[in-house]
């Protein structure tokens, strides 16, 4: 499936951008590390990745047709950490695309949809003598070969034709936050987190935390009150709600 780079970059600044498309790759964001650009933003799209990257060393199952989009940078100072910011822009995107309110967060970096994951972010991070490359990855099921109980996609909603369209709706986001920063985050977080307020599981290690989702604080790390008075911070762990992913 090709992509169309004229919809990809429309209404944005090309002296900032740099566009590398792809049909097959290994990974996205390992293109991202092997290359230097000369532009302030570094995008990277595949077509099919066969070695896709998730969190914590997971793979990333990226079929033909859906969304393997890297997006490298210089690392700079954000009013946001920039996953959280990241998930909150995709989230936005995806919403002004299919014109649907009911695409949710979970934190860290997952989206959901009809209680399903449908894509993720990986965020990481190369440091060089003279500067540091942030690289952000963004995984998005528009149409999956195959169906499981925990993976959702936007196949009923022709997900894969407005594939160039989304990405570029991403890339206009990105550019805006370098611009502009993202004002009341905090608040757009939970607005959109499927978890506000919900009795939820942190595994982290060897151990699972039950309690209470309180939200995120200014570093983006996930608030749970375990007993009334005893507040936990989290800047890693996997979350579990009942009900979602079937658990």
């Amino acid at each position: 499936m090709q992509f169309n780079e004229e919809i990809i970059l429309k209404g944005l600044n090309l002296a900032n951008f740099e566009l590398k498309t792809h049909q097959l790759i290994d990974s996205t964001n390992d293109e991202c590390k092997r290359i230097s650009s000369n532009k302030d933003i570094l995008v990277v799209t595949a077509d099919k990745q066969t070695k896709g990257k998730g969190r914590k060393g997971k793979k990333w199952h990226s079929p033909e047709g859906n969304i393997s989009l890297s997006i490298a940078f210089a690392d700079r100072e954000f009013d946001v950490p920039i996953s959280i910011a990241t998930g909150i822009l995709v989230k936005d995107a995806l919403t002004e695309v299919f014109n649907l309110d009911s695409i949710k967060l979970k934190w860290p970096n997952d989206l959901v949809f009809e209680k399903k994951k449908i894509g993720g972010i990986l965020v990481e991070k190369e440091v060089f003598s003279n500067y540091t490359k942030a690289i952000v990855g963004i995984g998005i099921n528009l149409e999956l070969d195959k169906k499981e109980s925990w993976w959702g996609d936007f196949g009923d909603l022709n997900g894969k034709n407005l594939r160039d369209k989304i990405i570029n709706k991403i890339l206009v986001k990105f550019e805006a936050l370098f611009r502009d920063g993202l004002n009341d985050w905090k608040n757009l977080w939970n607005q959109s987190c499927i978890h506000n307020d919900a009795i939820i599981s942190v595994a982290r290690n060897d151990e699972i935390i039950k309690g209470k989702y309180l939200g995120i604080n200014d570093s983006g790390e996930l608030l749970l009150e375990k007993k009334i008075g005893e507040i936990i911070s989290f800047s890693s762990g996997e979350v579990s709600i009942k009900g979602i992913y079937n658990k």
